[in-house]
């Protein structure tokens, strides 16, 4: 393509008139401007490394306490107490003239005092966020302790923090005690095993307890002193990088559309105004000008896990893969029919408007150049496993155009896909909403850069979803990203009457360089054979995305039941009538109220929550008891939610002992049973509304439709909801059509039944 030659800045030949070099001005301009903006995220960076290394102090509180020493000590009154004689007196000061001696002397005395100052208020802010008993306090209950305790966080917060200023207020996630760990444990499992079963595991816990549980523990303490946290580098490597089976459906994520609302139908147009409100959001994330999200008003959540977001892919290895982090990136790619885009997102060191994104978008999908030899398929590679992905890429794409285009993929900002088909939400034809999260899970199992942070996804109608890789960061994360997203897209920046982006085209920008490839034989036979394990992977999953408007939180809360509680309970009540018995059952909860926090399991099936699911099915029985069940199962729920946030949680800490133990060569069988233990329901609650942008009683229909993920057992579920408003909740049920004793949609009708049963109990 001609555009591909302004990548080259120089050029030369060799005449019998000597050399003659030719200069292409428009490629040292952009290397010029490239430059530029690298020196100034780098000096962005250098300032608010020193404002968040202060924080919640700030240069006012200096230049008033500068202010203060100086007027005290002209005033006769030597705050310093004869250090500032002393300063006087350091060699290089001493021979300064004795004004400016005095001067200099007052300043070092003052920014001594101001930097003593900042770590005396950041390490009090971190002592007062250790406490986690306000969790366990209804709010309208409050205890005075409580009170204060807020009101003396609220005078450390400082103002106008930055998306890191809390980063190092944030305290250390605690090792739980062993014995309670032990205890939380076997209350977990009681519901799930026979009287003979429970007596031997209480044996085999009791032997860990009081032997090398003990030993594993003093480890694990001291790694929690040394390490930032003493879960997350272990869970990141082991969890996720060290897997060699496919991160497709087995570990990626997906989010939708929000399904009431559709903008435009045309794709071009859609992808510009989604691209550039996601450029602004890293734009945001780079200089820090984001508010760190608050709970309460008043406790910081750990913003780390936002680095990795853009600019982030996943190497396979093969014995573990590697995440990596480009500082920078100035360009997105874009796949399309089988070829691959590098497509410039600055012009002369300005973002890229939407109608500028809009007519380069619409310049690739009117290409009518064919994909080159094993181009169209070439990321079925990061859908399949992952020891012949790295093995290839080490082969095939480590030298010449491979490399660098491969290179291009790996550095983009994000890979946008534009597919083929559309993607739309009818309630009269509920397999709509399936295809749609199919789509976006797995896709045709090479229309999607597996490897990448994540793959926007735009259809042929302009619907858009995405599709998230796991290991960089959880899915609130990305859930505050599409939040952004939604309210810029369509509320803040909008289309004309025609649906196409707004604004005027003011200059021709750089044309879209399609990515060119040498692909050989013998990697195409690599290719295939990892589509075929991505296509038998994808064709045995029964996805089933279902809209449950008939009520939401709204009545949850008039019955004073908490909304996650609710559902996990429902879940379990559709689950006894599904399979005929209780299960093992994971729900995700966060621990982002200490610094480089993750997740941590609720182990969501109780001795409470069986019982009233039994109950349930006792016609006998009044509602005034039923209710009381399952109150009291709520409660247990939520004491179980509350002890996971705050640390005190089984499964994380059983994960790092097992760790431990193996580095020890050190067999337990206690350990070894409990990690091998079948987690057949596996559900998360997506988050809503982490922004204030979303104005849900003003924008109604622009509620998400959440996301969801694979099921995590071969005989099991996997339930991500989203409460999405006052009234709506939308359940993505994932499971396996091998397994003949599970089915999604059947699954999807218990859940729907089961929350029916549990309102009538309260009318």
């Amino acid at each position: 393509m001609a555009e591909a030659h302004s990548a080259v800045a120089f050029s030369f030949s060799v005449t019998p008139d000597g050399v003659d070099v030719k200069v292409n001005h428009e490629a040292i301009k952009a290397v010029w401007f490239s430059g530029i903006r690298s020196w100034k995220k780098s000096i962005g960076r250098f300032k608010n490394g020193i404002k968040n290394g202060v924080y919640p102090a700030s240069t006012t509180s200096l230049i008033f306490i500068v202010a203060v020493v100086f007027g005290f000590y002209f005033a006769g009154i030597d705050v310093s107490f004869g250090l500032v004689k002393f300063i006087e007196t350091l060699p290089f000061i001493n021979t300064l003239s004795s004004t400016s001696s005095l001067y200099l002397s007052l300043i070092l005395f003052s920014t001594v005092v101001w930097i003593s100052y900042s770590l005396a208020t950041r390490y009090t802010l971190k002592l007062l966020l250790n406490y986690t008993g306000w969790m366990y306090e209804p709010r309208n209950k409050m205890s005075l302790f409580t009170k204060l305790w807020i009101g003396v966080v609220k005078m450390f917060l400082g103002k106008k923090p930055q998306l890191y200023s809390y980063q190092g207020s944030l305290p250390h996630l605690p090792v739980p005690a062993l014995d309670s760990t032990m205890t939380r444990y076997l209350l977990s499992v009681r519901p799930l095993l026979t009287d003979s079963e429970y007596s031997r595991m209480e044996k085999l816990a009791s032997e860990f307890q009081n032997g090398i549980g003990r030993k594993l523990q003093r480890y694990l303490i001291l790694k929690s002193w040394w390490a930032t946290n003493y879960v997350s580098d272990w869970w990141e490597e082991y969890v996720y990088l060290r897997g060699r089976a496919p991160i497709m459906v087995n570990s990626n994520y997906y989010g939708i559309d929000a399904v009431l609302r559709h903008p435009t139908k045309i794709q071009a147009a859609r992808a510009a105004n989604v691209v550039y409100s996601m450029l602004q959001f890293r734009r945001s994330e780079d200089r820090e000008e984001m508010s760190p999200i608050l709970l309460n008003k008043t406790v910081p959540l750990c913003s780390w896990q936002y680095e990795r977001q853009f600019n982030t892919t996943r190497i396979p290895g093969i014995e573990t893969d590697t995440l990596v982090h480009y500082k920078d990136s100035q360009h997105i790619v874009v796949y399309h029919k089988g070829r691959y885009y590098k497509v410039y997102i600055y012009h002369r060191h300005q973002l890229l408007t939407p109608p500028h994104l809009e007519l380069l978008f619409q310049k690739i999908l009117d290409d009518p150049q064919k994909p080159a030899k094993g181009e169209e398929q070439l990321a079925a590679l990061t859908a399949g496993d992952r020891v012949p992905w790295a093995k290839a890429r080490a082969e095939f794409f480590s030298v010449g155009v491979n490399k660098s285009s491969l290179h291009a993929i790996e550095k983009a900002a994000f890979v946008l896909a534009f597919d083929d088909e559309p993607q739309d939400f009818d309630k009269k034809e509920p397999q709509k909403l399936d295809n749609f999260g199919c789509a976006m899970l797995h896709g045709n199992g090479y229309n999607r850069w597996f490897d990448k942070s994540f793959t926007l996804v735009v259809s042929s109608n302009g619907r858009i979803g995405f599709n998230g890789e796991h290991s960089w960061a959880d899915a609130p994360v990305m859930a505050h990203l599409w939040e952004h997203v939604m309210c810029c897209d369509d509320i803040q920046l909008g289309y004309d009457e025609k649906g196409h982006t707004k604004g005027e085209v003011e200059f021709e920008p750089p044309s879209p360089i399609k990515l060119a490839w040498d692909i050989p034989d013998q990697c195409i036979e690599v290719i295939e054979s990892s589509l075929k394990v991505a296509r038998d992977l994808y064709n045995d999953v029964d996805l089933n995305v279902m809209m449950h408007d008939e009520y939401g939180k709204g009545f949850m809360k008039q019955c004073r039941i908490s909304p996650d509680a609710f559902i996990q309970i429902a879940l379990q009540l559709a689950y006894f009538r599904d399979v005929g018995k209780f299960c093992l059952t994971y729900e995700a909860s966060m621990t982002r109220l200490f610094r480089e926090g993750r997740t941590e399991t609720v182990r969501s099936c109780t001795v409470q929550s069986c019982e009233f699911v039994r109950a349930m099915q006792v016609n006998s029985m009044s509602k005034q008891e039923k209710i009381k069940l399952l109150k009291k199962a709520s409660d247990v729920h939520q004491e179980g939610y509350r002890n996971s946030m705050s640390g005190r949680g089984v499964d994380r800490h059983l994960f790092c002992l097992y760790v431990i133990s193996k580095y020890l060569g050190i067999d337990s069988p206690l350990l070894k049973e409990v990690l091998s233990e079948p987690w057949r329901l596996s559900t998360s609650q997506t988050p809503h509304q982490q922004t204030d942008k979303l104005d849900l009683s003003k924008y109604p229909d622009m509620i998400s439709g959440g996301g969801g993920f694979g099921p995590v057992a071969n005989d099991g579920y996997g339930v991500s909801y989203i409460i999405a408003g006052e009234d709506v909740i939308f359940f993505h049920i994932s499971s396996k059509r091998s397994c003949s004793i599970i089915d999604s949609h059947r699954f999807g009708q218990n859940i729907t039944q089961a929350m029916a049963d549990m309102q009538k109990l309260f009318q």
